[in-house]
């Protein structure tokens, strides 16, 4: 990996983390809360998508990255969220 590589993944796990963070509890989580949230949230999302054959359907690139990060980082906030009801 280089640099920029490295760079464009934490952006990318940041932003998606922070809006999943204002979509599901109204904030973020700080940023390296965010970037983690994100990133796990990319594999989740991107494991998701895969499953039910939707993986294309985003695009490459970054904007398809976040879009793909965000779907998954709300549903492992979605998740901890009903697991901490219970």
């Amino acid at each position: 990996m280089t640099l920029l590589s490295i760079i464009i993944f934490l952006l990318v796990g940041g932003i998606s983390g922070w809006l999943a963070g204002l979509l599901i509890t109204g904030r973020g989580f700080g940023i390296v809360g965010d970037i983690i949230v994100g990133i796990i949230g990319a594999f989740i999302g991107g494991f998701v998508l895969l499953f039910f054959g939707l993986a294309g359907l985003f695009g490459a690139g970054i904007v398809g990255a976040v879009i793909v990060a965000f779907i998954g980082a709300v549903i492992l906030l979605s998740v901890i969220k009903l697991i901490k009801k219970i």
